[in-house]
C-alpha cells in the first residue's frame, strides 16, 4: 500500500514580491500569499482529501503557509529548509546564476545541489518510514522541491518541465523505497495581482 505525499511550496513572501533570493533568509507572507494559501486549502477541501499528518520547514514562511491550509498540528523539520545560497541570500534575483553547476554555491558559503538532494531525500525518507499514515502534507521551498524532483525524476509519471509557483502542490506516491511523482496543481494566481 502506498503513501501519498503532497509536497507544497510556501505562499508568496515579501522577498518573492521584491524578486529577492530567499534561501535560508526569511520574510513574511504578503496579502497575495495569504490568498494563495486559501486557494491551496480549497484544493484539499474541494477534492475531499483528508490530510493525516503535516510537516513544514523551520522557515516561518512555510509554517505560516501550512497554518493557513490546515489546522492540523504539525512537525517542523530543518531538513525541509530551502537551499542555502550563501552570500547570494537576500540579493536581487537577477544576481542568481541560472546556468551554474552544482558546485557553484559552496564557493560562496552555500550548498551544492547534491547536498540539497541528500538532505531533502533523507528528510522525506524519515517522514515516510517513521509515519505510515496514508496522506501527508509537507510544506517546503521552490529550490528544495526542484532538487527533490531531480533526485527522483526517473520515477516520474511525466517528464515535462515543471514551474513551481508559490503554493503549488506536487503529489507523490511512496512505495517500496521509491517516491514517484504523480501530478501537480499550479493554480492560476494571476487573478490575485
Amino acid at each position: 500500500m502506498h503513501q501519498t505525499i503532497y509536497l507544497m511550496r510556501h505562499a508568496q513572501t515579501l522577498f518573492n514580491s521584491q524578486d529577492r533570493i530567499q534561501g535560508w533568509s526569511d520574510s513574511p507572507l504578503t496579502e497575495k500569499g495569504i490568498a494563495q494559501a486559501k486557494i491551496a486549502e480549497h484544493y484539499f477541501t474541494d477534492r475531499k482529501i483528508r490530510i493525516d499528518r503535516a510537516y513544514a520547514s523551520t522557515s516561518e514562511r512555510a509554517s505560516d503557509t501550512l497554518e493557513l491550509v490546515t489546522d492540523l498540528p504539525y512537525q517542523r523539520l530543518k531538513g525541509l529548509r530551502e537551499w542555502n545560497y550563501g552570500t547570494f541570500e537576500a540579493q536581487p534575483v537577477n544576481m542568481y546564476p541560472y546556468n551554474h553547476d552544482t558546485d557553484f554555491f559552496p564557493l560562496f558559503g552555500g550548498e551544492s545541489d547534491q547536498d540539497v538532494q541528500k538532505r531533502i531525500t533523507a528528510t522525506m525518507m524519515e517522514i515516510v518510514t517513521t509515519d505510515n499514515s496514508p496522506n501527508k502534507l509537507v510544506v517546503s521551498h521552490g529550490g528544495t522541491i526542484r532538487s527533490f524532483v531531480r533526485a527522483w525524476q526517473q520515477h516520474e509519471a511525466s517528464h515535462e518541465y515543471l514551474h513551481y509557483e508559490n503554493c503549488c502542490i506536487l503529489k507523490f506516491f511512496y512505495e517500496d523505497g521509491i517516491f514517484s511523482f504523480q501530478e501537480m496543481f499550479n493554480s492560476d494566481f494571476s487573478s490575485l495581482d
